[in-house]
């Protein structure tokens, strides 16, 4: 099944949908072997990062707080960036059950973090957002995180930079494309 366009006249894809038919030069031709030497290059490159930025979300979320799991940090920064939120809007946003993320909310809300108000539109629904202790928090730690992107990154030049900035959004893209 091909994933439908998100004109908002069909329903989303889900993860597990495949992606678009693109055309590719065939594995047996010079140009297919290239094309899957690049691909697999890429696929180790990302495989390496990704556990890297988990080692990296580990440190940073125990900086919040010594017992934090990373999915809780990344809660924060959701909203730190979103602003005040549905608890079923955010659990959309990350892919992940309302059960899952209300457990790790009502630890970050012990921590004094995150907050629960009445959504002034809804009476029923309520909004989470960070408290002043929350949002101090992670302007702290997000402080440390790009110090920590700035020290690897620093000896790049900016062109060099840009062009990374620009084929991870296209990469980004894709994913949002096909549904992931």
């Amino acid at each position: 099944m091909i994933p439908a366009e998100r004109d908002g006249s069909a329903d989303s894809p889900t993860p597990g949908d495949e992606p678009r038919a693109v055309e590719t030069p065939a594995s047996d031709t010079p140009e297919g072997a290239r094309l899957d030497e690049a691909i697999h290059a890429v696929e180790h490159q990302l495989s390496l990062l990704w556990r890297r930025g988990r080692a990296v979300s580990l440190r940073l979320s125990r900086q919040v707080h010594p017992d934090m799991d990373p999915s809780a940090y990344g809660l924060l920064s959701i909203l730190r960036r979103q602003g005040p939120i549905r608890l079923t809007e955010l659990a959309g946003l990350i892919g992940v059950g309302k059960p899952t993320v209300s457990r790790q909310i009502t630890f970050l809300m012990q921590l004094g973090l995150v907050s629960k108000d009445a959504d002034p539109l809804d009476g029923r629904a309520q909004l989470l957002h960070l408290t002043e202790h929350g949002e101090d928090t992670m302007a702290r730690v997000q402080d440390a995180r790009r110090e920590i992107f700035r020290q690897r990154l620093g000896e790049w030049d900016t062109p060099a930079l840009d062009a990374l900035a620009e084929n991870l959004e296209r990469l980004n893209t894709i994913y949002e494309r096909d549904g992931l």
